[in-house]
């Protein structure tokens, strides 16, 4: 898989202190998670990115373009949904989204084309003639988008897209993120500090802290790779019973009041647990199931003051 993102001992320096520090890792994911504490380096990544802040140390290439010398080439390739609201109070979104088109180098007439087709694609062409000042919060926060993908990047980065959405508006977004990821034509880096959002719709993480990467993780992978942790309440169960589980390949520990506790293996299922109960005239009067998720690897990344250095895959 082609890389999207290598950063290669990125460091920057912002008011002579170090905020970036030895950033290292290859990012391929067609959606990709950055996560981390206030504070830990989030934005300034990503403005290093787009050219806004020059590495003090070492360097970052997306598709192959290095910052240091191809941030041209980067930027029309690279859409880019900011946190912060930058409008024209009393520009209309369609005027708006065709400025920005402009901006990103397209000609007057395509942008005013491109920026019909996103306003449309984002939910708002019937409103595509209002003044922006006049937009909700969600409404805002859908021109924003607008304007990222109108000029067809490739790389779309979104800074907080569902910042003070409401449930409904916030769904509308996320089923925007998925749709765009599911037809192939972009490459997504999605900054949250909501970790049910990428969790939703991103495949890899990358986990900040004092501006240094704590975890990388391939999502997917991870999830496959997590060990599955099973207690269950019986009754009738016995040693037999025990032992047979065993033999599946769990790790298998008997806690007293008929309570069992076990680690699945890979390729065992909670049905296999169940038909050596049949077999055994064993109940399963309960049975609690749980894997990591996204919040508990972001809170073991948290307990972590060093970078986590990767496989030779390149990862970290």
């Amino acid at each position: 898989m082609n890389s999207v993102i290598e950063l290669e001992g990125l460091a920057i320096d912002l008011g002579g202190r170090r905020i970036l520090d030895d950033l290292r890792c290859t990012l391929s994911a067609r959606t990709i998670g950055l996560l981390g504490p206030n504070g830990a380096g989030k934005s300034t990544l990503i403005n290093a990115l787009l050219g806004f802040h020059k590495p003090a140390a070492g360097t970052a290439r997306i598709f192959g373009h290095d910052v240091r010398s191809g941030i041209r080439q980067i930027r029309n390739l690279t859409g880019y949904m900011p946190e912060n609201d930058a409008f024209v109070a009393r520009m209309s979104a369609v005027s708006y989204v065709q400025l920005m088109g402009e901006l990103s180098g397209l000609p007057p007439e395509a942008a005013l084309e491109r920026a019909h087709e996103a306003l449309f694609h984002v939910g708002l062409g019937e409103a595509r003639y209002r003044q922006l000042g006049t937009y909700s919060l969600g409404m805002r926060q859908l021109a924003k988008l607008a304007q990222a993908i109108a000029h067809g990047p490739k790389l779309l980065i979104l800074d907080e897209p569902t910042n003070g959405l409401d449930p409904p508006a916030r769904q509308r977004m996320i089923r925007l993120i998925s749709e765009m990821r599911e037809s192939g034509d972009l490459h997504i880096i999605l900054c949250s500090h909501l970790l049910r959002d990428v969790e939703e719709t991103c495949e890899e993480v990358l986990i900040l802290k004092q501006g240094r990467i704590v975890h990388y993780a391939n999502l997917e992978e991870e999830r496959r790779a997590n060990r599955k942790f099973i207690e269950m309440e019986t009754v009738g169960a016995n040693g037999t019973f025990t032992g047979d589980i065993e033999k599946l390949g769990c790790a298998c520990a008997v806690t007293g009041n008929n309570r069992i506790k076990l680690v699945l293996s890979e390729g065992v299922a909670i049905r296999d647990l169940y038909r050596v109960a049949a077999d055994r005239n064993v109940q399963i009067r309960r049975l609690n199931y749980r894997r990591d998720s996204l919040e508990d690897i972001f809170l073991k990344a948290m307990e972590s003051e060093l970078a986590v250095k990767g496989n030779a895959n390149g990862r970290l």
